[in-house]
């Protein structure tokens, strides 16, 4: 049965969660990959939902000038969002939604923020917490919960739409709800509601300070007690 979950805001990673960005991503860490002779398999697997920096640190050899390999790589992002496309569903359900009422938290850049999600033909929120505005990047709850208060919400009473372990981690540290997007099924992500998809997904203004959120049937039953906060 669908999931009906009562909201203030919601908020949306980008990368996997509301733009499918994985031809470009992968194209990217590659490059960088072969600049240094490392394995490109081995990066991509932990870079999914990490800051561009963070990811240089924890695999370019001794040495590496971080801060200039960073810069490299966010100028490679910039000019190839080649294949980059919206989730299904994800234009028509941000369509919906009441522009005060919805953010998105990212760990990209803003400039790439904003240039996949226009290569994606998908609207910018009003507020855009990207990792030029954070200290801490997730799985610190900081992105969240800076979203939440430019909203003006409470983020008890946020929902977060998340398709990695280190955002879903950031959404509980945060106090929202998080729902997973896609297949992910780290730790972070047991017990959660769960959709494939924007497919299905209906969101209305239900009454004055708040949103009606409806998952489809792809949710399992048995997460529906988690819906009430």
């Amino acid at each position: 049965m669908p999931l009906v979950l009562t909201a203030q805001t919601l908020l949306f990673d980008m990368d996997g969660t509301l733009v499918d960005s994985t031809e470009a991503v992968a194209r990217t860490w590659s490059r960088f990959a072969r600049r240094h002779g490392l394995d490109a398999g081995t990066i991509l697997a932990s870079a999914h939902g990490q800051r561009t920096a963070e990811t240089v640190a924890a695999h370019a050899p001794p040495g590496t000038d971080v801060e200039a390999e960073t810069a490299w790589l966010v100028g490679q992002d910039l000019v190839d969002t080649g294949g980059t496309v919206a989730v299904p569903g994800a234009a028509e359900l941000l369509a919906a939604l009441p522009p005060h009422r919805w953010a998105l938290v990212t760990s990209a850049g803003r400039e790439l923020a904003v240039r996949r999600m226009a290569a994606a033909g998908l609207p910018l929120p009003d507020v855009l917490i990207s990792a030029d505005d954070v200290r801490e990047g997730k799985p610190s709850p900081e992105g969240f919960l800076a979203a939440a208060e430019r909203l003006g919400g409470d983020p008890a009473r946020a929902v977060v739409f998340e398709d990695a372990e280190l955002g879903l981690l950031a959404a509980r540290a945060a106090g929202c709800f998080p729902v997973v997007v896609g297949p992910h099924d780290g730790p972070a992500a047991q017990g959660r509601p769960r959709i494939t998809d924007y497919t299905g997904v209906a969101c209305a203004s239900s009454f004055e300070d708040g949103l009606r959120l409806v998952l489809p049937d792809s949710v399992p039953a048995r997460t529906a007690v988690l819906a009430s906060h």
